[in-house]
Parts: structure tokens; C-alpha cells; sequence
């Protein structure tokens, strides 16, 4: 087997291991509050989780063409690779400190991060064919990155008033029973978005390293062993847990009842679904904590622990830089060695 067979196995290698920590570090978008609301188990949650993005992956085909083809141009052969490797490396650090810290961040904005920052060191060396595809950057990943946070919060808002008004004469102890059955549903739209944007990512990197090493024609194409993969990675890493960040997302924010988690699940699973549609790669875990913020608004201002809030969008903010640079490093130590 040639060097080229190795190089693509190595970058498949290490974008599974990426879907694996984005799936124990994101599992909180989708129970958190489900957990918190005691709504279902953790053991349940989980497994409804690993379950839903399973079947989300199969889903995710039109975010996956986006990520293998609309942020950087590669060249042909292991030039290429490296960079995928080194990008996909810096995603995965991003991840664990973020994990480790309990601070729910984006791992899809990681991996975007990842792949810019590695493509942008190898200007250095004056790797021919290399391009970073910042229009598209903008359209897809920016514009998005702003617009759906906003989005859910205001979303989250307006829900949650709805059902206040809607339900404003009813029984609290019925209302909370009703609502932490109708949790169930809405934990499981919400683990399908996650696996339709999140299992996509991990396709669409696989199918960078194929089209990149030459192992097929189309850098969109999503075979569907890759589907399978990525699927299987993500529920299993996302069943392993992340309890640090479920903490956060369940109860450092604000304290969530059933209705409340039921209102800020819907809404976000709203959200991934609109932002698949449309091939935009938005972040599971921006779109879930600002639809929170909004649902906890509407019961006072001070009911959101804006210290917490503020941690959370500065690790936002950080995270495209944060993992570009331990991309880039990354990427230095394979160029010299």
C-alpha cells in the first residue's frame, strides 16, 4: 500500500476521533434539559441521544457537501492532507479543553476553525493550491453563526410565552407532568438536528480526504460507508456522556422546569432543521443555549445567570481562532517532521 493509502487513513482515523469527542461533548445539547427537568433519566436521555443522531446522520448529506467543498481548496495528494489532518487535530484540542472546563462550545466552528487555520499556516511554506473560500465563509458559516443564536433566543422567548398564555389557567403539577412527557419528543427532534448538523461535519471531512487523496471524483459525493461511520462514531461517543457540560447547559444557566425545556428543545430543533435545509453548518450548541437564555428571560432578566451567559459567548467568540491556532502548530510540527 502507497503513502497516499496511509495519509487518507490517517485523516479518517482522526476525523472519527473528532466525531467521537464532538459526540461526549454535545450530548448535552441534546438532554440537558430533559435531564434537568427530570423529564427522562440520564441512562435514557443518553440513549435517546446516541439514537437520534444516528438517524440524523442519514440525514445530513446537504450540510456534509458544504464542509467537504465550500470552505478551503485543497491541493491534490498528501500536500493536501496534512492540512485536513492538522485542521481536524485542532478541532479535537478545542474540543477537549472546552470539555474539560465544562463550557459548551461549538464543535462545528471548531472544526471550520481547525481547517482555516492550517490552511493559512501552510501560506507559509507557499503550498501551491491552496485557497481559503472566505465568501463562503461569510454566507455560510458567519451569517449563520450570528443569525441563529439570535434566532433562538428570540424564538425561545416568544415560545415560552406562548405556552405561559396558552396554559395560563391550568393546574402546575398537570401542566409539569404533560410537559416532561412532551420533553420526550422534543429531546428526540432535537438529537436528530444535532446528528443532521453535527455527524454531517465528520462526512464532509472524509469526503475532503477522499476527493483530496484521489480515492473519488467528487468532493460532494457522500458514500454511504461514511454515512455509516460518522453515525455510528457520534452515538457512540455522544452515549458515553459529558456530564461537565450537561451541568452547565441543564443548570448553570437558568433553573429550567418542563415547559421551559420543552419551549427552548423546540425551538432549537426548529432552528438545525431550517439551517440543514439550507446547507448552512450552524453550531447544536449556540442554537440550544441562546434558545435557553430566551426562554429564561421571560420570567425576569436576573432569572439568567448572565456571569454564566458571558463565559459561554466568550468561549463563542474564541473558538474559530482558539482552534485555528492549535491547528496551525499542529500543522508546523507535520511540515518539519
Amino acid at each position: 500500500m502507497d503513502t497516499m493509502f496511509w495519509a487518507v487513513l490517517a485523516v479518517i482515523i482522526v476525523a472519527m476521533l473528532f466525531d467521537f469527542t464532538n459526540g461526549f461533548h454535545d450530548a448535552a445539547n441534546a438532554i440537558a434539559t430533559s435531564v434537568s427537568t427530570r423529564a427522562l433519566t440520564p441512562r435514557v436521555a443518553l440513549a435517546v441521544a446516541a439514537i437520534g443522531n444516528f438517524v440524523g446522520a442519514h440525514l445530513g448529506g446537504r450540510v456534509a457537501a458544504t464542509v467537504g467543498s465550500g470552505i478551503v481548496k485543497l491541493p491534490a495528494g498528501t500536500a493536501g492532507l496534512a492540512i485536513v489532518f492538522a485542521g481536524v487535530v485542532g478541532a479535537i484540542g478545542w474540543n477537549l479543553l472546552t470539555w474539560y472546563f465544562g463550557i459548551p462550545s461549538s464543535s462545528s466552528h471548531a472544526l471550520i476553525g481547525g481547517l482555516v487555520g492550517s490552511t493559512v499556516c501552510s501560506f507559509l511554506f507557499d503550498v501551491q493550491g491552496t485557497k481559503v473560500l472566505w465568501g463562503m465563509i461569510v454566507q455560510k458559516v458567519v451569517i449563520p453563526m450570528v443569525v441563529s443564536p439570535i434566532t433562538g433566543f428570540v424564538l425561545g422567548a416568544l415560545a415560552m410565552l406562548a405556552i405561559m398564555w396558552i396554559f395560563r389557567n391550568g393546574m402546575p403539577g398537570r401542566l409539569n407532568r404533560g410537559f416532561r412527557h412532551a420533553q420526550t419528543v422534543s429531546a428526540v427532534a432535537m438529537s436528530v438536528g444535532h446528528g443532521m448538523q453535527d455527524a454531517a461535519k465528520t462526512m464532509g471531512i472524509v469526503v475532503l480526504a477522499l476527493y483530496t487523496g484521489g480515492y473519488q471524483d467528487s468532493a460532494t459525493h457522500v458514500p454511504q460507508w461514511v454515512y455509516w461511520t460518522s453515525a455510528t462514531m457520534l452515538a457512540l461517543g455522544t452515549f458515553s456522556g459529558g456530564a461537565r457540560i450537561i451541568r452547565t447547559l441543564g443548570r448553570k444557566i437558568i433553573d429550567l422546569g418542563p415547559a421551559e425545556g420543552f419551549a427552548a428543545e423546540a425551538v432549537a430543533s426548529v432552528v438545525l432543521y431550517t439551517a440543514t435545509w439550507l446547507k448552512a453548518p450552524i453550531s447544536t450548541t449556540h442554537t440550544i443555549t441562546s434558545a435557553i437564555m430566551g426562554v429564561g428571560a421571560t420570567k425576569k432578566v436576573s432569572a439568567v445567570r448572565w456571569g454564566v451567559a458571558g463565559n459561554i459567548v466568550t468561549a463563542w467568540v474564541l473558538t474559530f481562532p482558539g482552534a485555528g491556532l492549535v491547528a496551525a502548530v499542529t500543522y508546523l510540527i507535520l511540515h518539519l517532521f
